[in-house]
C-alpha cells in the first residue's frame, strides 16, 4: 500500500521541481529518466495527479502543470507550454495568423484558439473542451522574420507583423476576409515598410503578396505599404487571382495587383 503513495510523493516533488525552474510542463521520459519509474508506474503516478487536477494531458507524452489560477479552466494558456512541447519534438514552429496578431495588438478579444505553424510532417491538431491548437505547415522560413516574445514561461517565437499579415494570406479559408479586414487595421499600424518588403520578397507564395496588396491599397488606403508590396511584384510573376480563393475569377478586376473582388468585405470595427 505504500508503495503509489511514495511514487505519488515523488511526482509531487518533481512537479515542484519543475515549477521552481520557472516551468509549466513536462515530457513523460523527463518523467522517467528523473524518478527512475517504469512505465506502469509513471502511469500510474500520472493518472493520479490527473484526476486530482494537478496536471492535464496536452498531448500523448506531455503534460502541463494546472497551477491554481488554470485551475477553473481546466487548462493552461498555450504560451506557456507551446515552446517547451515543440522543442521535446524537436520541430521549428512559430505563432501565427490570429494568435500572433493578438500579440501584435492587433485584436479586440483574445482568440479561442491558437495557431502554429511548424514544418512537415504535420503534427495533428489537439481539440477538446479546454484546448485547441490548429497545426498548419509551411516548408520553409527565415528566422529574421520571427520574432521572441515573453511570457510567464520563458520565450515563444512570434511571427513579426509583417509576416503575420502575408500568413493570413497563405492558407485559404482559415480566416475569413472581414475577420483579416478588421486585423489588418490594427497590424498595418505596428508593420514597417521596410521589413514588409524584406517579407515579401522572400515569401514563397506571389498570390497572397497580392491579395495583401490589394487589401492593404484597395480597402485600407495605405499607400506607403502598398507602394512596397508594388514594387516587390514587380521582380515576380503574378497572375490573376480571386481575392477568396474557394470561388470564381469574377467581380471586380483590380488591374494593379491583378486580384478579383469576388466577395464583399466588411471589417468588424
Amino acid at each position: 500500500m505504500k508503495k503509489p503513495l511514495l511514487i505519488s510523493n515523488n511526482l509531487d516533488s518533481f512537479i515542484s521541481a519543475v515549477r521552481a525552474k520557472g516551468r509549466y510542463c513536462f515530457g513523460l521520459d523527463e518523467l522517467k529518466a528523473t524518478l527512475q519509474l517504469s512505465d506502469k508506474a509513471a502511469n500510474q503516478a500520472l493518472f493520479r495527479a490527473k484526476t486530482k487536477s494537478k496536471i492535464v494531458q496536452v498531448r500523448k507524452g506531455f503534460y502541463a502543470i494546472l497551477t491554481p489560477e488554470y485551475s477553473s479552466r481546466g487548462m493552461l494558456p498555450t504560451n506557456l507550454f507551446i515552446d517547451d512541447m515543440m522543442e521535446l519534438l524537436n520541430k521549428r514552429y512559430y505563432i501565427g495568423l490570429l494568435s500572433a496578431a493578438a500579440l501584435h495588438g492587433a485584436a479586440h478579444q483574445q482568440p479561442m484558439e491558437t495557431f502554429v505553424i511548424t514544418q512537415r510532417p504535420a503534427l495533428r491538431s489537439i481539440k477538446n473542451k479546454n484546448l485547441k491548437i490548429n497545426f498548419l505547415v509551411k516548408k520553409d522560413w527565415k528566422d529574421g522574420f520571427i520574432v521572441k516574445k515573453k511570457t510567464e514561461a520563458g520565450y515563444i517565437n512570434v511571427s513579426s507583423p509583417e509576416l503575420t499579415a502575408l500568413d493570413l494570406f497563405y492558407y485559404p479559408g482559415t480566416i475569413s476576409m472581414n475577420s483579416i479586414a478588421t486585423i489588418l487595421k490594427e497590424l498595418t499600424e505596428e508593420m514597417k515598410a521596410q521589413q514588409l518588403q524584406k517579407a515579401a520578397g522572400e515569401f514563397p507564395q506571389v498570390a497572397a503578396i497580392q491579395r495583401l496588396g490589394f487589401f492593404i491599397d484597395d480597402i485600407l488606403k495605405n499607400e506607403k505599404l502598398a507602394a512596397v508590396l508594388e514594387k516587390t511584384l514587380k521582380t515576380k510573376k503574378a497572375f490573376p487571382v480571386a481575392l477568396l480563393n474557394s470561388k470564381a475569377k469574377e467581380g471586380r478586376f483590380n488591374v494593379k495587383w491583378n486580384v478579383y473582388q469576388n466577395t464583399s468585405i466588411e471589417a468588424d470595427i
